[in-house]
């Protein structure tokens, strides 16, 4: 473990692992499958880079979004780190190039998105395969809240690949999901490293209102408490054209005052807006 703590400190400025982490860490060394169900924020990234440069193949990440791909391909190259990512997004040059660099071995870690997986043996060549890192592991499980199909096959991809040891990321499990997650990827005696859930700076609560004018009031309420950032979850269609007036004016101080918090020296600053995903 004297290569870890000197890449931790080197690359990532890190005195040392949290005890989960060096779980985890140690199992893939070994060569060990792995489950790791860490909480978001807990470090899981680590789990799966700090090998990366340790062993002496590629790393492959399979991850669900482009948007998660570039951040970390981003933060690692930031490290000083030889990562990359493939995607649909990219030029026909730049997919080229990074190909190029996997074949000649100047990548150490390579994400791709699961519905990629199975280009990758023949993009790797002669190169060889030390880990496969299932980032959003949970995608993988129909018992999970974010099913995603193409998951499934990662499994069958990793018997394409030669299959290397696995280490499952998931950001929540539950035993029904885990033992999926441990079968699709055919998981052999893994090694379960697992991490308390529990965050003291998050409050749960639900408070029932008689209507929707109580539901806006309380609401303006909650927001004239919070001194740092919000977000307001609304359905589908409600926008804040609908909102009485109060809720909307407050909204609105607080988008002007979020963005002039934001400002910085230089100018540049972030702005604070609603916004809407759907699954549609």
């Amino acid at each position: 473990m004297a290569q870890v703590a000197h890449l931790l400190r080197s690359v990532w400025g890190y005195p040392e692992l949290r005890i989960p982490q060096r779980r985890a860490v140690l199992a893939a060394l070994q060569g060990r499958d792995a489950l790791v169900v860490l909480p978001t924020g807990g470090g899981k990234s680590l789990c799966y880079q700090v090998p990366a440069l340790a062993l002496p193949g590629l790393t492959l990440v399979v991850s669900p979004l482009i948007s998660l791909m570039q951040d970390q391909v981003t933060a690692l190259r930031r490290c000083g780190v030889a990562a990359a990512y493939l995607s649909s997004s990219q030029q026909v040059s730049l997919q080229r190039a990074v190909r190029d660099a996997v074949r000649a071995g100047r990548i150490r870690l390579l994400y791709v998105a699961p519905e990629r997986l199975a280009q990758v043996p023949g993009l790797l060549g002669e190169r060889p395969l030390s880990l496969l890192a299932v980032d959003e592991a949970h995608c993988i499980s129909e018992w999970g809240h974010d099913f995603r199909p193409q998951y499934r096959r990662i499994g069958w991809g990793r018997g394409a690949l030669g299959r290397p040891p696995p280490v499952a990321l998931p950001a929540t499990a539950t035993p029904e999901t885990r033992r999926d997650i441990e079968r699709v990827l055919g998981l052999r005696r893994p090694v379960i490293v697992t991490s308390s859930f529990d965050r003291p700076n998050l409050f749960f609560g639900a408070w029932h209102q008689a209507g929707e004018q109580a539901r806006f009031r309380a609401l303006e309420a909650l927001l004239a408490e919070v001194s740092g950032s919000a977000i307001v979850y609304v359905p589908r269609g409600i926008g804040p054209t609908a909102w009485p007036g109060c809720c909307a004016g407050a909204v609105r101080r607080r988008r002007r005052r979020i963005t002039r918090a934001c400002r910085d020296p230089r100018g540049a600053r972030c702005c604070a807006g609603f916004w809407m995903a759907s699954c549609g």
